[in-house]
């Protein structure tokens, strides 16, 4: 099966532009054409475009990514640097997680003090 770029796109959740960026910088490899000189993407290419989402969502630089893309045409010799890469970040996103739990607890705190001060408010009224 084939996808147009706007498929691609649509099925991705990336814009056309994004597609067209990543393609240019060397994160996506440039997908096959058809007769009419338009991409037409795979389903490997999704797969890859949803890792490389995960990856952007996730933080992972663009410098990061690129290495990581570059990396995967070299295949098996280079799962080491690549696996590195991704503990490396993995790391990163634990870090990430924590950070966010504490700022949540923060707003939970302060959630549960507003509700107290709204609930004497009501009852003094």
């Amino acid at each position: 099966m084939s996808y147009s770029i706007a498929q691609a796109a649509q099925r991705s959740g990336l814009s056309i532009d994004t597609l067209r960026y990543y393609e240019r910088i060397g994160l996506v490899d440039p997908p096959a054409r058809d007769s009419g000189g338009r991409r037409t993407y795979s389903e490997e290419d999704l797969g890859w475009l949803a890792f490389v989402t995960r990856l952007r969502t996730t933080g992972m630089p663009i410098r990061m990514m690129r290495e990581f893309a570059q990396l995967r045409h070299r295949g098996d010799v280079s799962a080491g640097r690549r696996r590195q890469i991704l503990v490396e970040h993995r790391a990163d996103v634990r870090a990430r997680i924590a950070e966010l739990q504490q700022c949540l607890e923060v707003l939970d705190y302060k959630i549960d003090y507003y509700e107290v001060v709204e609930r004497d408010l009501e009852a003094t009224a």
